[in-house]
């Protein structure tokens, strides 16, 4: 069907193939949830998630735990799996696990420019970095006044450089400024992505230009919605878009020009595979509109193992399991809050 993938994959690729659907196979399950939705405190979690592969990260931790300790050890696990299949990858694939990571570095970037911008302390915003996204000059960020110093100081070296070349200017870094700067970073980094799995053709190519379509649509949409009242103008938000998606082209022209909610699900309700998103909601309202994109990217992640010899089961396997990260703390702190009635307003299943 593809060529001769199937042939010369396993050369190279076959053991990490099978080390990411061993990892996929250890993804908590309905079952894990609903017992997790019934636990009293978050020793009751640790309790439960003990016997999952959490377990060893979970079992030196003293009481009383904190939802951060959850998270930041259920998140150490996923950067230890990624730091082996990357140890072990060869080219191409270990160009495309970098890729995968160039988001948390967007975001570690956003992160600390703006708590910066708000005199918050540097060691406290790097705590709260990714660390899939982290980078050896990252602490200096907090030097910067403008996206030129930016740049020509801390990010020239990093694998963000390229994507820069679009938002270097001489303007004061403000919040406005810097929620540009991150669409902009985003826009840059899912065009050079799909252009990179592009290349590598056969199953890769088409099932991570399906993802990655997905993503570039969602961020479209979130961009319009988050704009609207602002002073963003037509053509600024026009420019935020990715020059591909299923909304590409003609779907930006009329997404660029809505002016509120319902003019966007006008809009989403002339493509059929978002059209099912937005028939969650009722009109005028956005809050449920994140739960119903993770639930429909799940769905795409999981059909991404239905087909062997490729590498978007790598991109689909490291999402999954942070969205299995986003359950957690979600069912962490409504625990932690006593709020259990309002457990699955935003849990994800992921089987």
């Amino acid at each position: 069907m593809y060529g001769f993938e199937a042939l010369t994959f396993n050369v190279d690729g076959g053991y990490l193939e099978a080390i990411v659907r061993g990892h996929r196979a250890g993804l908590l399950t309905a079952s894990d949830y609903n017992n997790l939705c019934q636990c009293e405190n978050l020793d009751d979690i640790k309790m439960h998630l003990s016997a999952t592969e959490y377990g060893p990260y979970l079992q030196n931790e003293p009481s009383p735990l904190h939802t951060t300790t959850v998270v930041e050890k259920c998140t150490l696990k996923l950067v230890d799996e990624y730091k082996h299949m990357l140890c072990q990858a060869t080219e191409p694939l270990s160009t495309f696990l970098e890729y995968i990571t160039y988001g948390h570095m967007i975001d570690n970037v956003v992160l600390i420019v703006t708590g910066t911008l708000h005199e918050r302390d540097v060691h406290e915003l790097l705590e709260k970095c990714h660390p899939l996204g982290m980078f050896d000059s990252i602490a200096t960020l907090a030097v910067a006044q403008n996206m030129r110093e930016l740049y020509r100081l801390v990010l020239v070296d990093t694998p963000l450089a390229p994507y820069f070349s679009e938002c270097i200017t001489s303007e004061d870094l403000d919040d406005m400024n810097i929620e540009i700067m991150r669409n902009t970073l985003y826009k840059a980094y899912l065009e050079d992505f799909y252009r990179f799995c592009q290349k590598l053709g056969g199953a890769t190519a088409e099932i991570m230009s399906d993802l990655l379509s997905f993503e570039a649509d969602r961020r479209a949409v979130n961009i319009t919605i988050n704009s609207i009242g602002t002073e963003l103008t037509r053509d600024d938000r026009r420019k935020l878009y990715s020059n591909f998606g299923l909304l590409y082209p003609y779907g930006h022209e009329e997404l660029a020009v809505c002016e509120d909610i319902d003019q966007v699900r006008g809009v989403m309700e002339k493509y059929p595979p978002y059209q099912s998103i937005f028939a969650k909601m009722s009109y005028g309202e956005s809050q449920m509109l994140d739960k119903a994109f993770y639930e429909e990217e799940v769905k795409r992640l999981c059909l991404a193992f239905e087909q062997q010899f490729h590498y978007a089961v790598f991109f689909a396997y490291m999402r999954l399991r942070e969205q299995e990260i986003r359950n957690l703390m979600w069912i962490s702190e409504c625990v932690a809050q006593n709020q259990k009635s309002r457990v699955h307003d935003s849990v994800v299943f992921i089987f």
